[in-house]
Order: structure tokens, then sequence, then C-alpha cells
């Protein structure tokens, strides 16, 4: 059930910015991180979207070719790039947060502000729990966010 709702939600927010801006899934996730965090690693990248590193490497890939991200150098390690929001990637960003964020107040809606809190805690604790099961090495997923 939690992955169904996961994938309706997704699915719902994604025809917004898909339709309005041309984007799949994985290069809004990688655009949103990028937006918050700010330069980062294709390794830093797969761990914070918990997507798997084929889908952040080709979403950096169509995003680089849209001129909406940029590679530099990394001076912490010259083995890897950091990829960082251009200025039309930050307008981007900027336009579809508040979609995003109106998306999510309408799914929330007819919710009171206690079921709201208690949702939320129960998504961290589950992916506590996730984290958890891993670090026992019960699965060999990345879950290091």
């Amino acid at each position: 059930m939690l992955s169904i709702t996961s994938n309706a939600v997704s699915g719902r927010i994604a025809q917004e910015y898909r339709s309005r801006f041309g984007l799949k899934v994985p290069e809004w996730r990688v655009m949103a991180v990028l937006g918050d965090a700010g330069g980062l690693t294709q390794r830093d990248l797969t761990a914070l979207t918990l997507m798997d590193k084929v889908a952040v490497n080709r979403a950096c890939k169509d995003l680089e070719e849209r001129e909406l991200v940029w590679r530099q150098p990394n001076t912490r390690d010259g083995r890897s790039h950091l990829l960082e929001l251009t200025e039309e990637g930050r307008r981007m960003h900027g336009a579809i947060m508040p979609l995003a964020l109106e998306m999510e107040r309408r799914l929330l809606a007819n919710f009171s502000d206690e079921e709201i809190a208690t949702f939320k805690a129960l998504l961290v604790r589950m992916k506590q729990e996730v984290r958890d099961l891993h670090a026992e090495g019960i699965d060999s997923g990345n879950y290091d966010t």
C-alpha cells in the first residue's frame, strides 16, 4: 500500500512538471535536491534521492543536455565532479517548487493538523526502520538519507 500510494502521489505531482516543464520524475528529483543542497556529486545525489545510480546518471545527463545543470571539478576529490543548477535550472526550480508545495497542500487539505503531524512522524519512523534493516545487512539497497 505504501509503494502504491507513493507512486500515485509522485505520478500526480509529476503530471504538473512534466506537462509544464518537460521533466521526468528522476530529473525533477535531482533538480529538487540540487536546488536545496547546492553542488553535489552523482554519488551524493544517488544517496539523497534513493534512486539507483543509473537513473541518477541518466537524469543528470538529460539535465546537462538541457543546460539546467552543469559540472565542475570537485576540488575535494579529483575523481568526481560536482553538479549544480545553472541559472536557467534555478529559475525552473523556483517555478516548480510552489507548484509542488501547492499540490502537497491540496493532497493534505482534508487531513487535520494532528493527522498530518502523525503521518509525517510515521514516515520518518518507516524510513529509519529501512535504514536499520540495511545496517543489519538484511538489504543491499542504498538508504543513506
